[in-house]
C-alpha cells in the first residue's frame, strides 16, 4: 500500500506539459523522473463525543510533533514595540478553536512580557464557531480561528456591522497531523497516468462557474490523455458542503476575483438533476479509499487522511506553470498552493486603525518572536517572510 508522489524537480525536468499531462505520459515515463512512495499514513476516526467535549473544555490535545521541523524565514521581521510597556493596558476577551487553545495562550504569554499590563483572555469553550458568533454578538475582541470563516460567519458579521471582520493568517497550518488543518491535496488512482493539474484545469472540472476561464472538463481525454483513457469520465470525489476542507478549496481554487465558485452537485433538484460523475461523501474519512477504488476518480482530501493506495497530484495554479508537490519541504516553505492558515479575526473598522493593543499583538504574532512560538510548539508551521508581509498589510490596510 503506497502513495506515489512525483518530484517538484523532477517535474520541471519534465518533457513539456500538454494541458497539465507530460507529454510522454501516455508513453514510457521520462527517464529524468524521480518517483518515490511512502506509506499511508494510519487510519484516522472522528473524535469521539467525549473527546469533542474534552476539546471545548480544555483544547485539544496535541499531538506528537512531525520529526522534521521547519527553520524561521530569517527575513520575518522583529518585534519593535510601537509603546512603552507600561504605555499600554487594558483588558480583552477573545477565543479560540480547540486545535488553537494552547498556541494562542503561549503568543499572549510572550506578549506580555512586553506589555505587562495588557490582560487578555481566552477562556473555553474552545470552538471558532462558538467564537465567531461571539464576535459577530459584539461579545469577544478577538477569535483565534484555525480555518477560514464559515459564509454564514462573514454574512452574520456584516449583518450586525456593516462591514466584514478583519481575517489575518496568522500561522501556517500543519503539514498532516490529524486534526490540526492538515494540508490539502489532490489524489487520481495510482493507474491513472496524470502527476500534476493546475487550478485553471481543477475549476474547468469541479466547479459550474469557471470563473478561471476554462471550458468544462468531463473526461481524462479532455486533460490530454489518449487511448483508453480518451472517453473515459472523471468521476469527482469531495466533502458535501459546508466543510472545512471544501471551503477552502472552494476560496482556493474555485473562486477567483470577488467570483465565489460554486460546484457540480451530485444533489438533485428540479432545476438541476444529479450528476452521476460527482461523489459528495458526508466527511473526509471516506475519501481516500474512495479514489484506491475507482481508476477513474480524482478527489480532494487532507494529508492526515491518505490511508489508502493513491496518488497525490504536484499542482501549480496555472497550466503550464512549474506544478509542486505536497511534500514536507514545500509545504513548510508554503511553495505548495495548498498550504493552509490559521486567522486570527477582529472587529476593525473600515477607515479606523485597530484598537492598539489588538495592534500590537497581532503584530507580534507575525514577527520573528511571534513565529518563534509556533516553531516552539511543532505542531503549526511558521509563516514566511511573504506571509507575514501579506498580513501586515491587512492589518494597516485603511479603505
Amino acid at each position: 500500500m503506497l502513495i506515489r508522489h512525483k518530484s517538484a524537480f523532477a517535474l520541471a525536468l519534465c518533457a513539456p506539459l500538454v494541458l497539465g499531462v507530460p507529454a510522454a505520459a501516455a508513453a514510457d515515463p521520462s527517464p529524468t523522473a524521480v518517483e518515490w512512495s511512502v506509506p499511508p499514513v494510519p487510519t484516522s476516526r472522528p473524535q469521539t463525543d467525549e473527546e469533542a467535549a474534552f476539546g471545548r473544555a480544555n483544547g485539544r490535545p496535541a499531538p506528537a510533533p512531525e520529526v522534521l521541523q521547519p527553520t524561521l524565514d530569517p527575513a520575518l521581521p522583529s518585534f519593535d514595540p510601537a509603546y512603552d510597556s507600561q504605555q499600554l493596558t487594558g483588558n480583552f476577551r477573545c477565543a479560540a478553536s480547540d486545535v488553537l487553545a494552547v498556541l494562542s495562550k503561549n503568543w499572549i504569554q510572550q506578549f506580555q512580557t512586553y506589555y505587562p499590563g495588557v490582560n487578555i483572555s481566552v477562556d473555553p469553550p474552545y470552538a471558532g464557531s462558538l467564537g465567531a458568533v461571539e464576535l459577530n454578538n459584539g461579545n469577544l475582541d478577538c477569535v483565534f480561528v484555525s480555518r477560514e470563516l464559515r459564509p454564514s460567519d462573514v454574512q452574520g458579521f456584516r449583518d450586525a456591522f456593516g462591514y466584514d471582520p478583519l481575517s489575518v493568517p496568522i500561522s501556517g497550518g500543519s503539514y498532516r497531523q490529524f486534526g490540526f488543518l492538515d494540508a490539502v491535496g489532490f489524489a487520481v488512482n495510482p493507474s491513472n497516468p496524470v502527476d500534476h493539474l493546475s487550478f485553471d484545469q481543477l475549476d474547468a472540472i469541479l466547479s459550474t462557474t469557471h470563473a478561471r476561464g476554462g471550458q468544462p472538463t468531463t473526461t481524462w481525454g479532455q486533460l490530454g490523455l489518449t487511448g483508453d483513457w480518451a472517453d473515459k469520465p472523471i468521476h469527482i470525489y469531495g466533502v458535501q458542503p459546508w466543510n472545512g476542507f471544501e471551503e477552502f478549496v472552494r476560496q482556493r481554487v474555485l473562486s477567483v476575483g470577488g467570483t465565489r465558485g460554486e460546484w457540480r452537485s451530485a444533489v438533485a433538484t428540479d432545476a438541476t438533476p444529479a450528476d452521476p460523475q460527482v461523489h459528495w461523501e458526508s466527511t473526509v474519512f471516506k475519501l481516500a479509499g474512495d479514489i484506491a477504488d475507482d481508476p477513474y476518480a480524482l478527489g480532494y482530501t487532507g494529508l492526515a487522511y491518505i490511508d489508502q493506495p493513491v496518488k497525490v497530484l504536484a499542482l501549480s495554479e496555472h497550466t503550464g506553470d512549474p506544478p509542486v508537490a505536497p511534500t514536507y519541504d514545500d509545504v513548510a516553505t508554503a511553495r505548495y498552493p495548498l498550504s493552509r492558515l490559521t486567522y486570527l479575526n477582529m472587529n476593525k473598522r473600515p477607515g479606523a486603525p485597530l484598537e492598539p493593543a489588538l495592534a500590537e499583538l497581532t503584530r507580534f504574532i507575525l514577527s520573528q518572536q511571534g513565529q518563534q512560538v509556533v516553531r516552539d510548539q511543532g505542531i503549526f508551521l511558521p509563516l514566511r517572510a511573504n506571509q507575514s508581509l501579506a498580513s501586515a498589510i491587512l492589518l494597516s490596510a485603511t479603505p
